[in-house]
């Protein structure tokens, strides 16, 4: 490196962002996550020990992801290789691996692999890290706002430690801020703030604490020397609710939201609703799980709920926003006022279980299709009963294998419309009994 690079790395690192120029040095200055860097906690003994496994770090953005996953190779003396998964790709992933391993040949050095956002690696990148992995020619550590065990394969999953962050407390962002107004590769002690200023940035950061500096940065950048509580203010504009649809927050509202409908709640749900539409939610994911809970959480109880939720799919699809939020809205206050029924989900349920523990039983003969002679002559068809030449269109008859002849898989219950579905059910299963009980015998 000649004179010239140099002196511009310097002057590039000083015009870098406050968030990045206060990224911590060394373990200590590592703020949060006590719970994994703690004395006596997982990660300080596993560095301690210098035996780091491959780590899949899960939490919200600016709980110090990248951070730590750099700390980590740095204090181990390990090489640290950094790609992001966003502009990566298989190519990228032999390459760097190339590099370790030649590394290792010659300097006996380890490499730290680091992939941002790993969530988004399809299939087959995945799948190309996995003999690398499990080889440790690189040791692993990806980050994701996504919850692991929906984005990371199986196979790479089981040869990673899931690590999981936290959002930063108020007390520990506040810490931050003090710490960058004071630091010399932050404001260097040439802005002061008050403290109320500082509780308002971290209170808005929701536990993030890189957004809690760049609005310190920005309140310092108009106010100058000083910030109270209207710079910060400003800066912000307005607190952003704390909704990141690719992170686990996402999974978080969306289940407030359908525990809220399936509770009866009305007003929970509206909430819920609401706050996902104006963190910029895609309506459509809503209406899909509408569409799913109207089956799941009323089903027979209201067969209606079903027609309702498509139709508000469809009317939202016809008309757009903003005028789009009232189909949605009457939608959700019918389902959430709708009788409620699980029957729907748990027939399916046993009805899975004994196709899984029984297996592929054979058809009984009289429900066989008999398009042959060969197979009427082989008794395919045979003693079938049409229903439609009984009257009321039903003549007791056995439709499941003789193994599963005694089971039931749905049980309707007593709520909504679906206990007129539970009278006909317990007709029809009082009309089977009659026709197996052996003659002359009583009825219990």
């Amino acid at each position: 490196m000649d004179l010239f690079e140099h002196a511009g790395q310097k002057e590039q690192a000083r015009r870098a962002p406050l968030a990045e120029r206060m990224r911590p040095r060394a373990l200590d200055e590592f703020v949060g996550q006590e719970h994994l860097t703690g004395e006596g906690r997982f990660l300080r003994r596993a560095l301690e020990a210098d035996q780091v496994p491959s780590l899949i770090l899960w939490g919200p953005p600016g709980t110090g992801k990248t951070t730590l996953a750099w700390l980590v190779a740095r204090s181990t003396g390990a090489a640290f290789d950094s790609v992001s998964a966003v502009l990566a790709g298989v190519k990228d992933i032999r390459e760097t691996v190339a590099r370790a391993q030649e590394r290792w040949n010659l300097h006996r050095q380890r490499t730290f692999l680091f992939i941002d956002e790993i969530h988004r690696f399809n299939k087959a990148q995945q799948d190309a890290l996995l003999p690398h992995v499990e080889k440790g020619t690189v040791t692993l550590i990806g980050a994701t706002t996504e919850n692991p065990s929906f984005e990371v394969n199986a196979a790479l999953l089981s040869r990673c430690r899931v690590v999981t962050l936290r959002g930063l407390e108020d007390e520990e962002l506040v810490a931050l801020l003090r710490r960058a107004l004071s630091d010399t590769r932050g404001l260097g002690g040439r802005v002061t703030a008050d403290d109320d200023a500082l509780e308002f940035l971290a209170a808005s950061a929701g536990g993030d604490a890189r957004k809690a500096l760049t609005g310190l940065e920005v309140a310092a950048a108009h106010a100058g020397a000083h910030v109270d509580r209207k710079a910060a203010e400003e800066a912000l504009q307005q607190k952003t609710l704390l909704y990141d649809k690719g992170g686990e927050e996402h999974y978080n509202v969306i289940s407030a939201f359908i525990k809220s409908m399936r509770g009866s709640d009305v007003d929970g749900a509206l909430y819920w609703m609401a706050r996902m539409l104006e963190a910029g939610e895609d309506p459509i994911f809503l209406f899909r799980r509408m569409v799913i809970f109207a089956s799941e959480d009323i089903g027979n109880a209201d067969p209606r709920a079903l027609s309702v939720a498509v139709d508000a799919l469809r009317a939202f699809q016809l008309v757009g926003l903003p005028e789009g939020t009232l189909p949605l809205t009457q939608a959700v206050t019918y389902l959430a006022l709708a009788p409620k029924s699980n029957a729907v989900l748990t027939a399916y349920t046993s009805a899975r279980e004994a196709v899984t523990k029984e297996g592929a039983l054979p058809v009984p003969l009289h429900l066989r299709n008999a398009p042959t002679k060969l197979m009427k002559s082989l008794g395919y068809g045979g003693g079938y009963k049409y229903p439609h030449n009984f009257e009321g269109n039903y003549v007791p008859e056995d439709y499941l294998p003789d193994e599963l002849r005694s089971r039931s898989f749905y049980t309707p219950t007593r709520n909504g419309e679906e206990a007129r579905l539970a009278e006909r059910y317990e007709d029809i299963q009082r009309q089977l009994a009659e026709r197996t009980r052996e003659p002359g015998e009583d009825e219990e």
